[in-house]
C-alpha cells in the first residue's frame, strides 16, 4: 500500500505532533491497520463520499499521548493504484466536523 499527504494535511500534521508527541508513531501504527484493512471495520471507520475511483474516509487516530481520546483523520482510498492519502486531521476539541470544501477539492483535483 502506497500513503500519500496533501500539503494541507501535512502542516496539521507538523503543527499537532508538536503538541501531541506521539502522533507520528500513532500515524504509523494506523497506516499498519489501513494497509490491512483500507475501509476499516466497526464503528471508528465511516465512508463519507464513494465514486467510482476513490472513497474519502473518516476515521478515528489513536494518540497515546492523549490517554484514550483520539484525533479524526481524514484520508481518500484508491483501490485502482493501491494508495491511501491523507487529506486532513484534527482533534475535536479544535473542530466538531471534517471541513466540506478541503475534501471537494481533493475530489476535484483527484487524478
Amino acid at each position: 500500500m502506497n500513503f500519500n499527504e496533501t500539503n494541507e494535511f501535512s502542516k496539521d500534521f507538523k503543527r499537532l505532533s508538536k503538541k501531541y508527541r506521539s502522533l507520528p508513531n500513532d500515524l504509523l501504527e494506523f497506516q499498519k491497520v489501513v494497509s490491512e484493512i483500507p475501509l476499516g471495520t466497526g464503528r471508528h471507520f465511516a465512508i463519507l463520499t464513494a465514486t467510482e475511483t476513490v472513497k474519502i474516509i473518516k476515521a478515528r487516530l489513536f494518540c497515546r499521548y492523549l490517554k484514550g481520546s483520539s484525533l479524526r483523520i481524514i484520508y481518500a482510498y484508491c483501490e485502482a493504484k493501491k494508495m491511501i492519502e491523507f487529506i486532513e486531521v484534527y482533534p475535536k476539541s479544535e473542530k466538531e466536523r471534517e471541513d466540506r470544501q478541503r475534501i471537494n477539492d481533493y475530489l476535484r483535483n483527484f487524478k
